[in-house]
């Protein structure tokens, strides 16, 4: 098929899709930097470890402090961060404006988890926010509240959605992701607090990128430790095995000797005219 028909096939299912919405109105990023460093890490460490250590066969998309809009007309919702199965933006141009950030009507479906993490009291994390997210059908919703805000009962609570409402549930599992959630208390990018991170059902953690590398190079260092050891059990079994040949030739020519001394005195008692 000649590129100027496949034009002109490509023009015609155009012609047949609905028009796409005009947002040319909305606004999808203020440039205006509010989050605490603690904020901005908590994100990093929830975004990072699904792109380096997650499932490789289903396409996802997850991000932090990015706008998820619900209507052409509406405010985004800006959760700390989301994950979404079964989309992506894969090799689009990201800097259409389509692109830039989540259009539910663009990708199909809402994302399956957001999570925000308490920065202060008036978020609106368990009233305003709770029910927007409820209403756009968000299966998991997940509140992280680090002290000393303490805005709810306990510090983590991972609520699912039930018949439009957001219950919470008796564990940190999103079983339909095949994920759950933890609270580890640790060094993350030279910082040492309580973080929340991404784990699998069992309850082992996503590594970041930074742990992969130090688990490979301490693998590696092992790796080496065993061959060194290896190498010196070896050449101890040839020391060995040496210091066995040096005794077997040392006692051979130990009984030569007492053979060639024994022969002698055999000779000097026939000489003697003594015949054993």
């Amino acid at each position: 098929m000649g590129k100027v028909m496949e034009a002109e096939l490509s023009e015609a299912r155009d012609d047949l899709l609905p028009p796409r919405p005009d947002i040319s109105h909305i606004i999808t990023e203020d440039d205006e930097p509010v989050d605490n460093l603690f904020s901005t890490k908590q994100q990093r460490l929830l975004v990072e470890p699904l792109y380096t250590a997650w499932q490789k066969e289903r396409v996802f998309l997850a991000d932090a402090n990015v706008g998820v809009f619900r209507g052409l007309h509406l405010p985004p919702l800006v959760p700390d961060m989301f994950l979404s199965l079964d989309v992506r933006v894969g090799d689009e141009d990201w800097w259409l404006k389509e692109n830039r950030s989540y259009f539910i009507w663009v990708h199909g479906k809402p994302p399956d988890v957001v999570v925000e993490v308490v920065s202060n009291a008036k978020g609106g994390e368990l009233d305003r926010k709770m029910r927007e997210y409820a209403w756009m059908g968000i299966a998991y919703y997940v509140v992280y509240d680090p002290e000393p805000v303490s805005i709810q009962s306990q510090p983590l609570i991972v609520y699912q959605l039930v018949a439009g409402e957001y219950l919470p549930r008796p564990d940190y599992q999103l079983s339909r992701l095949g994920l759950s959630l933890r609270l580890w208390d640790g060094m993350f990018e030279n910082g040492q607090a309580v973080w929340l991170r991404w784990a699998n059902l069992e309850g082992n953690l996503l590594p970041t990128g930074a742990e992969l590398s130090e688990r490979e190079r301490t693998r590696a260092e092992q790796a080496e430790g065993r061959a060194e050891e290896e190498h010196e059990r070896a050449e101890q079994e040839r020391q060995r095995a040496e210091q066995e040949r040096q005794r077997a030739e040392q006692a051979e020519e130990r009984a030569e000797q007492e053979s060639r001394r024994a022969d002698r005195m055999a000779l000097k008692l026939r000489e003697l005219g003594i015949d054993l």
